[in-house]
């Protein structure tokens, strides 16, 4: 799970949102669409960093209901996993399958952490 977390990641850095979709797939062509979460939580981890300490938190995403469906999506997993809310961050995930909207939320995540990551960095 890590290193498919890692390749994620290094395709985003490089702007490779077919190599982040593409690696979803593999991972769930591999080892099935909880191993896809899985990746996912990690990606979550990654965002937040390893000093948080988990919830409960309020997290406040101004005017966050007139977002997109996928930046939505985001905000809420992210704070889910934060609040260390496996039930809900599932209950996400699946909604966004059923919905069809899996593949853009995971990119949109994944885009995020890199942002995160870059900004955390300096640049």
């Amino acid at each position: 799970m890590r290193a498919d977390a890692t390749h994620v990641i290094q395709s985003a850095l490089a702007g490779d949102g077919d190599g982040v979709v593409g690696t979803f797939d593999s991972v769930v062509d591999r080892r099935g669409m909880a191993a896809a979460y899985d990746v996912a939580w990690h990606l979550a981890g990654e965002m937040v960093g390893g000093g948080t300490l988990h919830g409960p938190w309020r997290l406040d995403f101004p005017d966050i209901d007139d977002a997109t469906y996928d930046a939505r999506w985001v905000a809420r997993f992210v704070s889910a996993y934060v609040n260390d809310d496996a039930s809900t961050a599932t209950a996400l995930f699946t909604v966004a399958l059923v919905d069809g909207r899996l593949p853009e939320c995971l990119l949109t995540l994944a885009g995020s952490t890199v942002a995160t990551l870059r900004r955390r960095a300096g640049g």
